[in-house]
């Protein structure tokens, strides 16, 4: 009886086998926010400005003293007076050179309007600054040429170095380095005389023409020249009218300045990139002194446009000589035997 009692009491056990039961039981569970395709994101940024921070940290060394700034003879007192009055600091004798700067720094936005308002704020003048991305996608390159005395330099140079964007700042005014400058300079075949009517002409710089009629006064000025260089045998003076030339005239003369040209930027190792009917562009990579030689030479042909890149610089990898070979067999030759103890 009591065997009967417990096995009505007992509870029924679960039965999977009807389809709904089979259906919640096979079931996925919901997918989590992680699990949900998003569409795809651009890489992210090797590193940031932090990155500069955290190298500089690494890297700290104590820096070397400033240099010396040589400072005028000793004042008296009436002068040392005169200065705490009007606080006007005793001017430096150092003299101004180039100096060349070269900035590692972050490619972000902003960078260079820091960089160049620290230069503008110390009263120097950039001559000429290049940036541009290098090899590594977050890490941009400047070159920065600008004026000044060595110990203002310095403090500039280590103003910049404390940026938070800026990994490193080197000053290759001492080291030896290969420069280079790019050059494009628009000259004229016309001629000189022609120069002014084609800079009135444009951005087509087509030489603009006379007007074919002239007036009362102009005929009557022109027909007394005539008349005065007829007295004086054929042999024109002080006429200041425009002559027109013949088209067979105007192309040799085109054909002759072209030619000379060419043959002045072969000389430079420059090259003629485009050819119009009154002018021609040539581009020239040299140094700084040497474009500013070529641009000297093409002046007389009459210089319409010009534009010039800014300084590049790169220091370049030193060589052993034959005599620090030569050194460096001679240790190797010695005979650790033959040394005495210790």
């Amino acid at each position: 009886m009591s065997t009967m009692l417990l096995s009505r009491v007992r509870p029924a056990t679960t039965n999977f086998s009807t389809p709904l039961a089979r259906l919640l039981s096979s079931s996925r569970p919901l997918r989590n926010a992680d699990d949900i395709i998003k569409p795809p994101q651009p890489p992210k940024s090797v590193s940031d400005s932090t990155s500069a921070l955290d190298y500089k940290r690494t890297q700290r060394s104590r820096p070397p003293p400033l240099p010396a700034m040589d400072l005028p003879r000793s004042r008296s007192a009436e002068e040392a007076v005169t200065n705490i009055l009007y606080n006007t600091p005793p001017p430096s004798l150092q003299p101004f050179k180039k100096h060349v700067l070269n900035c590692l720094v972050q490619n972000e936005p902003g960078v260079l309007s820091r960089v160049s308002g620290i230069l503008a704020g110390r009263g120097f003048n950039i001559d000429s600054l290049v940036v541009c991305r290098t090899e590594i996608r977050d890490l941009s390159r400047m070159c920065i040429v600008l004026s000044g005395q060595d110990g203002v330099v310095e403090q500039a140079r280590r103003q910049l170095e404390d940026l938070v964007p800026v990994w490193a700042v080197l000053d290759y005014t001492d080291t030896r380095t290969i420069t280079r400058e790019l050059l494009l300079v628009k000259v004229s075949i016309l001629g000189p005389e022609y120069l002014e009517e084609q800079l009135a002409g444009g951005p087509s710089h087509e030489p603009r023409r006379h007007p074919t009629t002239l007036s009362d006064d102009d005929k009557l000025q022109r027909e007394s020249i005539l008349a005065h260089n007829f007295e004086l045998g054929g042999q024109p003076e002080g006429a200041d009218y425009n002559t027109t030339l013949t088209p067979s005239e105007a192309l040799r003369v085109k054909h002759q300045h072209l030619q000379s040209i060419h043959t002045l930027a072969s000389q430079f190792g420059a090259k003629i990139v485009d050819v119009s009917q009154n002018s021609v562009i040539v581009e020239l990579t040299a140094k700084t002194t040497r474009v500013e030689a070529f641009l000297n030479l093409v002046k007389p042909f009459g210089i319409l446009e010009a534009a010039r890149t800014g300084l590049m610089a790169m220091p370049r990898t030193p060589i052993a000589t034959a005599d620090e070979d030569d050194a460096a067999e001679d240790v190797a030759a010695v005979d650790a035997s033959l040394l005495p103890p210790g």
